[in-house]
């Protein structure tokens, strides 16, 4: 769950963006003199919004793509650690068994 923080930071700032592109500015009608001039116009805005937006989906694309790349990146090195720390524990564990027998023994000699 807490992996969908960072990529939910991510793509809010550019949310906004994606939202305002995307919504295409109409103009209004003066008359129905004008009306297939008005709507050609309004096409015209329309396929440049989808345009724009196939963009910000582009971009939005890849920038996710690499933020999961990293995030496979930071789990293996998570991973890593991990391993590495278990052996240096077990390996605490074992000097530490040792150091008890020699306690224990060493006495009674």
């Amino acid at each position: 769950m807490d992996a969908w923080l960072p990529a939910l930071k991510a793509v809010l700032p550019y949310l906004t963006n994606i939202v305002t592109a995307t919504l295409p500015v109409f103009t209004a009608r003066k008359g129905q003199e004008r009306a297939a001039e008005v709507t050609a116009q309004q096409i015209g805005e329309l396929q440049s919004a989808a345009t724009r937006n196939a963009e910000a989906v582009k971009l939005l694309a890849e920038q996710l793509e690499r933020m999961v790349t990293a995030l496979e990146a930071g789990t293996l090195n998570a991973e890593r650690s991990m391993r590495n720390a278990r052996l240096v524990a077990l390996a605490a564990l074992g000097v530490a068994l040792a150091a008890l027998a020699i306690a224990l023994f060493a006495p009674v000699r």
